[in-house]
């Protein structure tokens, strides 16, 4: 769609706010003050205000002016990360971005069950609330506010429908189901390894012939006349061990390629199951052809080794957020999987003659892991601003090692205990007028949290103290008895 005249002024001044902020991303030198943040989210909310004027509420719109916002919210979100404000309502827009291209990959895949989408419907209240929260106080522009409750009712649509679709399944196909997703995961996990996968993928086709032989009875009378409690709990009917599938292998088989239920009833779902199973014994096929060839084909290689690189990268950034991660890095990941994203053509990567070549589902498998990553890295960001991260890291550490010597005992001497007093002291020392003070003269995010770190460093060390002076009057008081007895002895 292209840009109406009315609205060029105001995607000329969206495209120069993202530029300030991608050059704010890149500037390492100094830490990212929150006036500056503040300062540029109140520009984009004059920018959205003029937008709303001239628009009509009820037609849809979707251009350049849209693709250009949308690339301002992420970014000036994960601003919002970096500084501390994870409970402001700018701050959920990443995560609902992240979260959204989760659940459209796994509507894509059908490739989930009941227990993967329950922490997505938690977040997704979570964050509701907190912009809920910050409408109720008038806290941030009402624009923002329409903005974030459309982008949660996206991928509250997404949520229902996929579990619209499992609920469908059948009693008696449930537990197949579950068992089939479980070895679609590994079969795609084993797909993106390297190496030889002989010995692993042989057990999981045994299992996929299996089930591809099963009969179907009601799962809950199978449970009540074969199964023992021990093995299979009550509370626990859906079990999807491969005893379990083991034990029901001689009373289920498929007729047609159709499941059957009791007396011969065909249950409801069988698209559902009988899809996922051929699916991954297509993935079973796919990596068995890979085994032959070695690698993925030459021209997918290239998109391989792009997402192998950031799926690496990512994963280091899991280990050590908290001590190298700026949210705002994760811009530059998002970009490069959305553009991977979409070479994409009806699902598929395709290569320079439009042919679908092997090795789809080792892409697919690498780029929805990345996804998973960058999820998994906003959802642990911590309400400490940028600024104060280091010295709560540092009163961690003092914390971990205080327990450690708490835990194994003495004996030590103040000696001993020297080291963390001077990591509190100086530590206090960096405190004004009781607070943690930025290089700006402002109050950055996180003083409660980094308080109750610093509190509860110096009552693990006291409580040091207390025991490393009861063991001295311990150690005078055999001293004073040792004595006693020499005088009486000499008597």
């Amino acid at each position: 769609m292209a840009v109406a005249q009315e609205e060029l002024p105001i995607l000329e001044a969206l495209i120069n706010i993202r530029n300030r902020l991608t050059a704010l991303k890149m500037d390492r030198g100094e830490y990212i003050k929150p006036s500056d943040v503040n300062s540029l989210y109140q520009a984009v909310v004059k920018q959205v205000t003029k937008l709303n004027d001239v628009r009509d509420d009820n037609t849809t719109y979707s251009n350049r002016v849209d693709t250009t916002l949308a690339d301002v919210f992420s970014l000036l979100s994960l601003f919002f990360l970096t500084i501390g404000k994870t409970r402001d309502a700018p701050a959920t827009y990443s995560q609902i971005a992240s979260m959204r291209q989760i659940l459209n990959h796994m509507n894509e895949s059908g490739v989930y069950n009941e227990v993967d989408l329950a922490p997505f419907q938690r977040r997704l209240k979570d964050l509701r609330q907190i912009v809920q929260s910050d409408a109720e106080g008038s806290k941030h522009n009402e624009a923002l506010t329409k903005l974030l409750e459309r982008q949660l009712n996206e991928c509250d649509s997404i949520v229902r429908s996929l579990q619209e679709s499992l609920s469908v399944l059948s009693p008696e196909l449930a537990p197949i189901h579950l068992k089939l997703v479980h070895i679609r995961r590994q079969l795609a996990a084993l797909a993106a390894k390297e190496g030889s996968h002989k010995a692993e993928l042989k057990p999981l086709q045994e299992e996929l012939r299996k089930i591809d032989s099963l009969k179907c009875l009601s799962l809950f009378e199978t449970v009540t006349q074969n199964c023992s409690t021990h093995l299979y709990p009550p509370h626990n009917p859906f079990s999807t061990s491969s005893l379990f599938i083991i034990h029901l292998e001689q009373h289920r088989k498929r007729v047609d390629g159709k499941f059957l239920g009791p007396g011969g009833v065909l249950p409801s779902s069988q698209a559902i199951c009988s899809s996922l199973l051929e699916e991954c014994f297509d993935v079973a096929q796919e990596i068995k052809a890979q085994e032959e060839s070695k690698n993925v084909p030459s021209s997918l290689k290239p998109i391989h080794d792009r997402l192998s690189d950031i799926r690496t990268e990512l994963e280091s950034l899991v280990l050590t957020h908290r001590w190298t991660l700026r949210e705002t890095d994760l811009w530059n990941y998002s970009l490069s999987l959305q553009e991977i994203d979409k070479m994409r053509v009806e699902g598929k990567f395709v290569d320079s003659e439009g042919n679908r070549p092997s090795g789809q589902y080792v892409l697919l498998y690498i780029l929805r892991r990345c996804y998973g990553l960058i999820y998994r890295l906003l959802s642990s960001s911590e309400p400490v601003s940028e600024e104060l991260m280091p010295i709560a890291n540092k009163l961690s550490t003092v914390k971990k090692c205080l327990n450690e010597v708490l835990k194994y005992g003495g004996p030590f001497n103040p000696r001993d205990l020297y080291p963390y007093q001077l990591a509190l002291h100086q530590i206090d020392s960096l405190r004004q007028d009781g607070k943690f003070v930025g290089s700006d003269g402002s109050i950055p995010e996180g003083q409660g949290i980094v308080m109750a770190h610093l509190n509860e460093c110096h009552e693990l060390l006291e409580m040091l103290k207390e025991s490393m002076d009861e063991a001295e009057d311990e150690y005078y008081d055999e001293d004073d008895d040792d004595y006693a007895d020499t005088v009486s002895s000499e008597n």
